[in-house]
């Protein structure tokens, strides 16, 4: 009697595919909240678009694990979730806040329009960069989280001049050689580096509920977190150099 052979392969069932489907589709949702996060700009609302920038990292943060479990390189192939994810993040990362930066007032007036296009510009090739990840997960340069540093902007509240050096300062690091820590890919000081973005998270909330006004403690423990997540790595590799 012969032996009877299995295809090589055997198409999921329809629920399955579905589910992977569903997972594209909630990464795409992003794309939706960064419009809402835009019409609350033009509007003036800021404290509202950062609520709704919130939302978009949560769906950025939440997509990839729900991608991996539910398979769907494999059950969707037709579908790229890294491009799909890419386009996501350029409007949610880099596009709105460049807006929110430009239209302000934060900078100078003069400087704004084109402040605001080296934000978009940098932001765009950055995120083609094919090495825009070490091979230990650390980001290289200045990693395009615009969303985060128009919070601080908002939140500092600095006067024209110190912000818009500050925004072509970060312009210009995006293509510099230097490292920052990814919050949960690099191994190095994982736990302490997501119990600083939880406290900070949590100080990020606090901030919009009190509408860019949380008081010093509060201020001053976002700028500690965001120096940590800034320059730790550098700081790690300079000392590591002068042991050497």
């Amino acid at each position: 009697m012969d032996q009877e052979i299995e295809p090589p392969h055997t198409e999921a069932p329809a629920g399955r595919r579905a589910a992977a489907f569903s997972v594209h589709v909630f990464t795409a949702l992003g794309a939706g909240v960064a419009l809402l996060a835009m019409l609350e700009a033009v509007r003036e609302h800021w404290t509202a678009m950062f609520w709704w920038l919130g939302a978009a990292l949560v769906i950025d943060g939440v997509d990839g694990p729900m991608a991996r479990r539910l398979d769907v390189v494999r059950l969707q192939p037709n579908w790229s979730g890294e491009v799909l994810d890419l386009v996501v993040d350029f409007v949610t990362y880099v596009f709105v806040p460049a807006y929110a930066i430009t239209a302000s007032g934060l900078l100078w007036p003069i400087a704004a329009p084109v402040l605001g296009a080296g934000i978009a510009v940098s932001g765009a090739l950055y995120f083609a960069d094919r090495r825009m990840k070490s091979d230990d997960n650390h980001f290289r340069g200045f990693p395009g989280l615009w969303n985060i540093a128009a919070f601080y902007l908002f939140l500092l509240q600095w006067p024209p001049t110190a912000s818009s050096l500050s925004v072509a300062a970060l312009i210009a690091l995006t293509f510099m050689p230097f490292y920052v820590v990814h919050p949960v890919r690099v191994v190095r000081l994982r736990r302490l580096t997501l119990s600083l973005i939880g406290a900070g998270t949590a100080l990020a909330i606090v901030t919009l509920i009190y509408d860019f006004k949380p008081g010093t403690t509060v201020t001053v423990a976002l700028c500690a977190i965001g120096l940590y997540v800034v320059g730790s790595d550098s700081a790690i590799r300079f000392v590591r150099s002068l042991n050497a």
